[in-house]
């Protein structure tokens, strides 16, 4: 007798269920923000003598405001004292001569803060280096000193060529191969200036600093006439200190996405009476995810986030034969393309290190890719694009 066929099927629907993962970040909004300082040190000024010799001390009073995490400006007065040196250049006069004089120097200068700008804002660093450049005023007095030595220097010359050269056949008198050209009473001269500025943030609010800036000025300024703008360098150590707050921290809940459902179905065996048939099983693959976030401009994983590097690589270790593709990603929206699509590839690789050196999943089980310079963003949210997406199948 003829047997009707029978054909069993079923559906397994298997739903990756959990509870909608809860994660709290930490936002920095920078604030604009006055600041002062105070800074002493020492000035070399280019000329004659050995490197040096014409240290002499200096200090400076800054006040400043910064618009935003990039860009500030300050007004600094320097004042103190600079140093210049002489030769007479004849016989039995071959030591140098030195002389002091006073000066005051008002700079607006323009603050570019590199740190941030190179590697977005983040107040909480350490270390902080500037660059500064600006213009002003260098306003010297008591230049006393030098026209002593140039009277004195005059005599000098004059008795020396009387004994040398015949009357109304003389040179001009020169010092050092320069004309010795010291200023009275007081003198205002346009002045230029640039450098950089190391900062040590000791608390939210209180710097330690060191400055390094050149500074140049009209010719004469150290009585000489070379026919060349004159130079003179300052090294300044001190405290600044921020009048209001520098940032606000704005803690922000964001909510993990859940993993896609797992989809696996199966077809049971179709038996008959004659013959006795077996269809093949169906299976699709199944996908694994798991997203690991990361804090504004880090690539470092987080302990919390760690445990989902965990999941995934539990996953590769029960399945031999799948592989994760990790892609990095990073918010487009703070810091340059750039600096972006360094941090987004950093991110990715940061997981694959982390499944290599902990969990020894071999690199040939990993694709690891990095947002392109499309700038893709996978969620609306920007601090949920701070993430790398690892997919297993």
């Amino acid at each position: 007798m003829k047997l009707n066929k029978i054909f069993l099927s079923a559906t397994l629907l298997v739903a990756g269920v959990c509870a909608n993962a809860q994660e709290t970040v930490t936002e920095y909004v920078f604030q604009p923000h006055w600041y002062g300082q105070l800074q002493v040190g020492a000035q070399e000024t280019l000329g004659e003598g050995s490197f040096g010799s014409l240290l002499n001390f200096n200090a400076q009073i800054a006040a400043g405001y910064k618009f935003n995490p990039y860009i500030g400006m300050r007004l600094a007065v320097n004042a103190w004292q600079s140093k210049g040196a002489m030769k007479y250049g004849i016989p039995g006069y071959d030591d140098n001569h030195y002389y002091r004089w006073n000066y005051v120097a008002p700079t607006l200068d323009a603050v570019v803060d590199l740190t941030n700008l190179i590697g977005g804002y983040n107040p909480t660093r350490l270390v902080e280096v500037d660059f500064l450049a600006g213009l002003g005023a260098n306003i010297a007095w008591h230049n006393k000193r030098a026209n002593e030595l140039a009277s004195y220097t005059e005599k000098i010359f004059n008795d020396y060529l009387n004994e040398k050269y015949p009357a109304g056949d003389r040179e001009p008198v020169k010092v050092d191969g320069l004309a010795f050209a010291p200023w009275k009473g007081t003198k205002c001269r346009f002045l230029g200036q640039f450098g950089f500025g190391l900062n040590f943030n000791i608390s939210s609010r209180v710097q330690l600093g060191l400055e390094l800036m050149a500074n140049v000025t009209n010719d004469t300024y150290n009585s000489k006439l070379d026919q060349n703008t004159d130079w003179y360098f300052n090294c300044l150590l001190g405290v600044g200190y921020s009048f209001g707050p520098k940032y606000q921290t704005v803690a922000r809940v964001i909510e993990a996405p859940a993993p896609e459902p797992v989809v696996v179905e199966k077809v049971v065996e179709k038996i008959v009476e004659v013959p006795v048939q077996v269809e093949e099983k169906k299976v699709e693959k199944e996908v694994f995810r798991r997203d690991v976030f990361f804090l504004i401009n880090q690539y470092n994983i987080r302990p919390q986030e760690m445990e989902k590097v965990a999941q995934v690589a539990e996953y590769l270790q029960s399945h031999p034969n799948a592989t994760v593709t990790i892609t990095g990603y990073a918010d487009k929206g703070t810091g340059s393309m750039a600096f972006n699509l360094r941090l987004s590839a950093q991110r990715s690789q940061a997981v694959a290190k982390a499944l290599q050196d902990k969990y020894y999943i071999p690199a040939s089980r990993m694709i690891v890719k990095s947002m392109g310079e499309d700038m893709y963003q996978p969620y609306p949210d920007a601090v949920q694009n701070r993430v790398a997406i690892c997919i297993a199948e």
